[in-house]
């Protein structure tokens, strides 16, 4: 092994690490359209990928935090001098050394009162982890311990807490007349748990002081000059003062954009004029970051006698827990999309985001849209009980269509193939009967009966919106250089998994013939790319860096077509080659580059898009996508036990960019929703988080993922999305964990309002037996009790 150093610092790395592998025999091997492998593949699955906590540096400390035990509580003392006194540690801080004003509602380090159960209380700098630790455990703080407000129905009668209210945001939008009502109504009331982002790898992070009183930061961020920023104020410094590298991101799923111990981290280094780092363990993991919003919905639709949508109305509750974060925003995603992809004349809905004494909640993929999916998609199962039709045909008969308003009154321009998608997956052939070998819910040695099993099928539409919205400043810049036969690029959009470093070499070979292509390392030195989410990557940065592509092939042809008196547009680049339209010019792209050194820089900003009003109107959206889910489950009704057989997935992706990775992220997408739909819930009591660690906190395993079958990757392209693809890994999370409660509905005749599905609410007893006949449910096969 051997160690490489990046700027005073070192990674672990082994020499002669294989390269990735190429493309499928008989595919393009590159530019947009090829399943171009990801470059750091190889060093990934080997195990030599150097991520955040493999960082070294010389004079090395260690960090520790100390958390609040305790819900709410006030803080009375806080006395460091025994933790200081112990041999090796080297620095001690509290909120009197936050230096700034920090931004938001959520102090980096508690003050006069600690609103939730893990909340950072002060930091420990010393020569070894353990040292660090221990002293953490020695500070003493004084606590005056309140109860706790843990309901969210609770906080609009409860006392404050927190100076700026308990209230954070609410959203009452109607749309229509409110006054109109359906022939035929369904009540349903949902709740959605709490979900964590649950990365394999931990937070983790290095600080190093600077010379000039700032301090460097090496974190997995997914929006570093957020970061920076958050970073300078709280320590009042100058933003130049601060600089945020982005070394391995150990998975993210649009989190990892709130500032946790990256603060703790700074202060100490600058406190002790050394470099020091700290790797979270798991209960630090799950104690210090944010999670998906518990939600409470309530709903009403309203239709007529033939299954056409007269009217929903809806009350949503989100639980922001302790702070605001970005629940602002995942409440006017959940209010937007309150009636999914559906024509609704008339809308009717209510939505807040309130603070409790729970763990805080943020970004996670389609926050907002998830919960109202799992909502108004068992409202349409129950509209189809209701009317005897088939749960398919009541969807069919309601979906939304490109030039239809949303409830927000923003018209759908972008391509919405929603009754396409919906057809594809109902025509698929549905997986065959279960034969003498197959796996009961529990597993093959689970103790379910094969007497007491029953196959469900049922389906869900879901809806995500693409980029920020609401007024959201979208912008990115990137940087293409060209030298020789190798191209660069630089660009602050970060490479979370989703894969944008292989989108970017992919645009520069595809409009310059370059096939070398190198992605830059992420600083804060570079222009902003804005936090790594919605689909940002690939239309926002991805659309810069084809700009700026498109700027250097200028650069590159004009003087060659002037030399033959023609214009630079009648040339073109293919296969490494550059012809022009009557063949009089041929050469390779490596001729005409050879001895260059070509550079452009070019911006890419979509259009803009407007705060919702008071009535819940607005322009708040650049982009939608969609996608269809249809689910088949076998339940044991007498244990509550579930296996998903098959997700079958039918999705609009405006254009395959890279077949392979589209594939690897839609399969990525519904296994998570089928984590959230069975068996993904942080559980926490009071307002203390009970085990967090992945003993309690189950995650889908390769025994627990479904057959997934990509039936439809609909390629209409957006006119105004670069390459005209959409987002692709948060419509499959948001829809499956609907199907799969509709499937378990199907199966076994009971509501299934609650995600994750619990136990009980699979269970059939003696009373209900017949319950599962009832108009929506879909009978078993051949060998399986309906």
């Amino acid at each position: 092994m051997s160690e490489q150093p990046i700027d005073g610092i070192t990674a672990v790395t082994v020499a002669g690490a294989e390269p990735a592998p190429g493309p499928a025999e008989g595919a393009p091997a590159l530019g947009l359209g090829a399943s171009v492998p990801p470059a750091d593949a190889a060093a990934k699955t080997t195990g030599v990928y150097p991520y955040t906590a493999d960082l070294w540096a010389e004079g090395l400390l260690w960090a520790a935090v100390l958390r609040a035990p305790h819900p709410r509580a006030r803080i009375r003392g806080i006395d460091t001098s025994e933790a200081a006194a112990l041999p090796g540690v080297r620095a001690v801080v509290t909120h009197l050394d936050v230096g700034g004003t920090p931004p938001g509602d959520r102090p980096p380090l508690a003050a006069d009162e600690v609103r939730y159960h893990g909340e950072p209380v002060a930091a420990v700098a010393a020569d070894h982890p353990e040292t660090a630790r221990l002293a953490a455990a020695a500070i003493a703080v004084e606590y005056e311990v309140l109860p706790p407000v843990t309901d969210p129905e609770k906080v609009f009668e409860a006392e404050p807490l927190h100076p700026d209210g308990n209230i954070i945001r609410h959203i009452p939008l109607r749309h229509g007349d409110p006054n109109m009502n359906g022939e035929i109504v369904v009540e349903g009331v949902y709740r959605i748990g709490r979900q964590d982002p649950a990365p394999i790898g931990a937070e983790a992070g290095l600080a190093v002081p600077r010379p000039d009183g700032g301090v460097e930061v090496y974190t997995g961020s997914t929006d570093p000059h957020g970061d920076r920023d958050r970073l300078a104020a709280c320590l009042g410094l100058e933003q130049e003062q601060v600089k945020v590298y982005v070394t391995g991101v150990p998975g993210a799923f649009g989190d990892r954009e709130d500032l946790g111990f990256e603060l703790p981290l700074a202060l100490l280094a600058i406190r002790t004029a050394s470099p020091v780092k700290l790797a979270a363990t798991r209960e630090e993991s799950f104690l210090g970051h944010p999670h998906r919003h518990p939600t409470m919905l309530r709903y009403w639709h309203h239709a007529d006698r033939e299954g056409k949508l007269v009217k929903v109305e809806a009350q949503l509750l989100m639980d922001a827990g302790a702070y605001a974060d970005g629940s602002a925003e995942a409440l006017a995603a959940a209010v937007s999309f309150a009636a999914g992809p559906y024509r609704v004349p008339n809308a009717v809905v209510d939505g807040w985001a309130v603070r409790t004494n729970n763990p805080p909640s943020g970004h996670l993929r389609g926050e907002g849209a998830l919960q109202v999916c799992a909502a108004y998609e068992g409202q349409m199962d129950k509209l189809a009980a209701r009317l005897g039709l088939d749960p398919a045909e009541v969807r069919a008969r309601n979906v939304l269509s490109t030039g239809d308003p949303l409830p927000t009154g923003q018209a759908v321009t972008c391509p919405a193939p929603v009754a396409e998608l919906l057809r594809a997956v109902r025509e698929s052939p549905l997986p065959p009967p279960p034969d003498e070998d197959w796996v009961l819910p529990g597993g093959p040695d689970g103790a379910a009966d094969p007497g007491a099993v029953r196959r469900g099928v049922g389906y869900a539409l879901g809806m995500v919106h693409m980029l920020g919205a609401e007024g959201a400043d979208e912008v990115s810049t990137a940087t293409v250089k060209v030298e020789g036969s190798v191209a660069t690029v630089l660009c602050a959009a970060v490479e979370t998994g989703q894969g944008f470093a292989t989108l970017a070499r992919q645009i520069v070979q595809e409009v310059l013939g370059v096939e070398e292509v190198h992605v830059a390392p992420v600083d804060t030195d570079q222009p902003p790319a804005g936090p790594g989410l919605r689909g940002r990557n690939t239309w926002v940065s991805g659309g810069a860096v084809e700009r700026a592509a498109k700027m250097v092939r200028t650069q590159l042809l004009q003087p060659l077509a002037a030399t033959f008196g023609m214009s630079a547009e009648l040339l073109t680049i293919a296969d490494g080659k550059i012809t022009s339209y009557d063949g009089v010019l041929s050469t390779t792209v490596a001729e005409a580059l050879e001895g260059k050194e070509l550079w452009a820089t070019a911006q890419c900003r979509p259009h803009p898009t407007e705060p919702l009003n008071a009535a819940g109107q607005g322009d708040a959206f650049v982009g939608l996508a969609f996608a269809a889910v249809r689910a088949v489950v076998d339940v044991d009704v007498e244990l509550g036990s579930v296996r998903v057989v098959e997700m079958a997935i039918a999705q609009d992706v405006g254009r395959i960019l890279n077949p392979a990775q589209l594939r690897a992220r839609i399969e990525a997408g519904v296994t998570q929703g089928v984590g959230t739909a069975l068996m993904e819930h942080l559980r926490v009591a009071r307002g203390v988080v009970r085990r967090p660690d992945f003993a309690d906190y189950a995650l889908p395993t390769a025994l627990d993922v479904p057959e997934i079958r990509i039936v439809k990757l609909l390629e209409e392209r957006d006119v105004v999305a670069p390459f005209g693809a959409k987002a692709a890994g948060a419509a499959p999370v948001v829809v499956s964990p609907a199907a799969v409660a509709a499937a378990v509905r199907a199966a076994t005749g009971r509501p299934v309002n609650r995600l994750p599905i619990r136990p009980q609410s699979a269970v059939v007893t003696a009373g209900q037996a017949g319950a599962a006949g009832a108009a929506g449910a879909v009978p078993g096969p051949a060998g399986v009790p309906a």
